[in-house]
């Protein structure tokens, strides 16, 4: 079987658990890259095996890093994946019938199935979760050290097809992630001067939750849909809450 003209790029950090479901969705593409930034685990052992071209970098930040990734590629078209995403068989067909000749536009957007608790949360902000992946080489860059956002130069357009992606094993885990990215969404606004008091962190955080549970229809996915609602609203708060810290006291003489 001929492969697609495709790269997929890959950043990774001790994903022996999601890496190989990854790389077996995308077993149509020319070439894998991936670039670590310093996996204890088995990660660089699968991505080897699969045939990937493996890396080892410090990491940089969401963005830069991904950005090394897309300078590794050598093929005019570029998937960008996360290591708990999978590309789902009718998906991959589409992927190769833009990137064989059918393309036109510059990029394309997928709809991201967020998937927990072995189940597809179709509600709140988890769906449907537009999320550029495939676009040429030339023409996307990342921005952004903390929930990156990529730039295409040219036209994207949107696809039906879906992605899957999953990104949490529990409840645990949603919370401890939400601590970490916060601190460094604030940190962000910090760097960039925005400013923040207690009653934005308040008012932010639970017209976040409300957003969530009630308009996106959080509460029809049951417990697990409140948990996601109220994690929304809970790492709005604690984002708004650290830049106020930030400039109430980092700034105090």
């Amino acid at each position: 079987m001929d492969k697609v003209p495709l790269s997929v790029a890959i950043i990774t950090k001790n994903e022996e658990v999601d890496l190989p479901g990854c790389l077996e969705s995308v077993c149509f593409a020319a070439e894998v890259v991936i670039v670590d930034s310093g996996s204890l685990d088995r990660t660089e052992e699968i991505g080897t095996k699969f045939g990937a071209r493996f890396f080892v970098e410090p990491w940089k930040g969401y963005g830069p890093q991904k950005n090394s990734a897309l300078d590794k590629c050598s093929c005019d078209w570029v998937l960008i994946l996360d290591a708990d995403e999978r590309v789902p068989a009718e998906t991959a067909v589409k992927i190769g019938e833009l990137v064989g000749g059918k393309a036109s536009a510059d990029a394309y957007s997928f709809r991201r199935k967020n998937l927990f608790h072995a189940k597809w949360i179709s509600s709140t902000d988890w769906w449907p979760d537009e999320v550029i992946r495939l676009f040429k080489k030339d023409r996307g860059r990342f921005e952004g050290l903390t929930h990156e956002k990529l730039v295409v130069e040219g036209v994207t357009k949107r696809l039906t097809c879906c992605i899957e992606h999953f990104s949490y094993n529990s409840y645990s885990e949603i919370f401890r992630k939400l601590d970490d990215y916060s601190t460094e969404q604030a940190q962000q606004m910090f760097s960039a001067g925005k400013r923040a008091g207690p009653a934005d962190a308040l008012f932010r955080g639970a017209w976040m939750f409300f957003r969530n549970y009630f308009l996106r229809l959080g509460f029809t996915a049951g417990f697990d849909g409140f948990v996601i609602s109220f994690s929304k609203g809970t790492g709005t708060f604690l984002k708004y809450a650290k830049l106020h810290e930030l400039r109430k006291f980092a700034l105090k003489p």
